[in-house]
């Protein structure tokens, strides 16, 4: 039977792996978890950073489009109504 572990724990201990103060053996004791998965998680969060900062640029980015078709679709529905008013 496998351990599941929450997202919470897997950051903390890798963030903990990453200050490389103690070695993994040492966080291994601690957290109860092995050095390889310690390992593991450490390098998914290392390779993955950079998804904290170009997520939120890519959402920004997603959400700008999105109000301005929004702002159009609006501008044309009444000018529709308009146009439907005055024939």
């Amino acid at each position: 039977m496998s351990t599941r572990y929450s997202v919470d724990f897997k950051v903390h201990v890798a963030f903990e792996a990453c200050k490389e103060d103690r070695t993994l053996a040492q966080l291994s004791r601690e957290f109860g978890v092995s050095p390889e998965q310690i390992c593991r998680w450490k390098k998914k969060l290392q390779s993955n950073a950079v998804l904290v900062f170009t997520g939120k640029q890519m959402k920004k980015n997603r959400e700008e489009p999105s109000a301005v078709l929004y702002e159009e679709i609006g501008r044309l529905k009444m000018e529709l109504d308009r146009m439907k008013k005055s024939s």
